[in-house]
């Protein structure tokens, strides 16, 4: 008699690993996939504002902004004045701005004719007595969203900045966000709804709207709206580090990498895939264009490329791996956004929108220059794979010929830079250990002839932390002799 044969274990398919990567994708960004849905990529803050004006202008039943700065300009009066006469007219209008965001862009003067309208304005995170370290978290949201319908998220604030200054030959920040409208729309307003009631009283309930939840197109995104400590991006952001198998371009205003994060990207530029990084060339906040370049030398190692933009700044954060998904934003690459902040970012999963992405991303680095690593200081042996490419630390030379040789290299490449547009990484990034060598010995000048002006900062701030610390205790206190028993 003959034993039955065990059956075959059936083998994965690639419906199988859709699903599988669709599931993990949810799980890690902590949004679920919503499909049906229209989406126009905007370029700069021209098309922007235009944009977003003309929807607010548009506005039947309510305008609902989030955003991190509104500055007291021009660009500021004009948004202004068009929620104003929304508001006259009886739409809800309810704004929420970031206390240290719009701290020197305007004051709460300026949102008097808005209030005194019937619309609502709300300050994320001020300073307050029982929150003595509540400050440091942030509501780095752009975000806008009217009548249900339309929703839009990026990176640009609602400044004049933005637009350059051609009086002075500045030209206009380079900054990427989108229009959304279906299903997903509503997942945008519910992340505003979520900000406004973690502020105060919680909005009306909106009546429902079918045909704000009617699919208009085909695209399939996930809206992602994170609050300190979920590390939703993060953990999304390193899984797409993680199975882009072709391409993996980023592009971020204000990337310090941290050791994990890196880690990804050098193990995926080590597999073989194209991974690059567009950064500023120079920055609106200095100090991290030097910790930003202080992370260049492992990348540039494990053969990732990175490049600097050429224009006045960068403010963009976007994504595309694989000419089929992309991120749009206001999240950057940085602890800051991942950890401690309120974001707002849209992943795509659409060729065709992706594609969008790669053709502008290919333009931008039309206007960036390379950086590259010292040539004759590096070389790639011929190992037997692609993962085993590390670069080998070759001898330098000795005496008057090797610093003859070492100025006729930096001459050389100088030259190079300027016809190539690729501008070569110094052994070591040097500006930022020397700022903070001077800084610190500054401080130890400070300290030892004049030790009241060390000691009352840090008597002043002991105190503060003190009474806010025992502000905090007592209403906990309170709160416990008022709960029933």
């Amino acid at each position: 008699m003959s034993t039955p044969r065990p059956s075959a274990t059936p083998r994965p398919t690639s419906a199988h690993y859709r699903r599988f990567a669709e599931q993990a994708l949810s799980r890690a960004a902590g949004a679920p996939l919503r499909g049906g849905n229209a989406v126009e990529l905007l370029i700069d803050a021209a098309a922007h504002f235009d944009a977003w004006l003309k929807s607010i202008r548009g506005a039947r039943r309510r305008v609902l902004l989030e955003n991190y700065i509104v500055r007291d300009d021009e660009v500021g009066c004009e948004f202004r004045a068009a929620l104003v006469e929304r508001a006259k007219a009886g739409i809800l209008v309810a704004v929420i701005v970031d206390w240290l965001g719009c701290l020197g862009q305007s004051r709460k003067a300026f949102w008097a004719p808005l209030r005194a309208a019937g619309g609502q304005v709300r300050v994320f995170n001020p300073p307050q007595f029982g929150e003595p370290f509540g400050w440091i978290s942030r509501d780095h949201r752009k975000l806008l969203v009217v009548d249900g319908m339309e929703g839009f998220l990026s990176g640009v604030c609602i400044s004049s900045k933005w637009l350059g200054d051609p009086a002075r030959n500045v030209p206009p920040w380079r900054d990427t966000g989108v229009a959304i409208r279906g299903p997903a729309v509503a997942e945008i307003e519910e992340a505003f709804k979520d900000s406004w009631n973690a502020l105060g009283a919680p909005l009306e309930r909106f009546s429902e709207n079918s045909e704000a939840m009617r699919e208009v197109g085909s695209v399939a995104l996930r809206v992602i709206a994170t609050q300190p400590p979920s590390a939703s991006l993060y953990r999304l952001d390193q899984l797409i580090a993680s199975m882009a198998r072709k391409t993996l371009w980023l592009c971020d205003a204000y990337f310090i990498g941290i050791a994990p994060y890196v880690q990804a990207l050098v193990a995926t530029a080590r597999d073989g895939v194209d991974v690059r990084m567009l950064v500023p060339g120079s920055s609106d906040v200095p100090v991290v264009s030097g910790l930003s370049r202080g992370g260049y030398r492992p990348l540039l190692e494990a053969g990732i490329r990175v490049f600097e933009w050429n224009g006045s700044m960068l403010h963009a954060k976007t994504a595309v791996a694989d000419s089929q998904w992309a991120r749009v934003g206001s999240s950057n690459l940085n602890v800051s956004s991942w950890l401690g902040n309120r974001e707002i970012d849209v992943a795509i999963e659409d060729a065709g929108f992706a594609g969008l992405l790669t053709a502008q991303y290919e333009r931008d680095l039309q206007n960036a220059t390379e950086i590259v690593l010292s040539p004759g200081r590096y070389r790639r042996s011929k190992p037997t794979l692609a993962s085993d490419a590390r670069p080998t630390r070759m001898g330098r030379g000795r005496g008057r010929s090797g610093r003859a040789a070492a100025s006729a290299l930096r001459v050389a490449n100088n030259v190079g830079a300027a016809l190539v547009n690729h501008r070569v990484l110094s052994e070591t990034s040097n500006g930022p250990l020397l700022t903070a060598t001077l800084l610190l010995a500054a401080l130890a000048v400070v300290a030892f002839l004049w030790p009241a002006w060390i000691g009352w900062p840090i008597g002043a701030l002991a105190t503060w932390a003190a009474v806010n610390m025992g502000v905090h205790a007592w209403r906990l206190w309170r709160r416990r002799r008022e709960r029933p028993s």
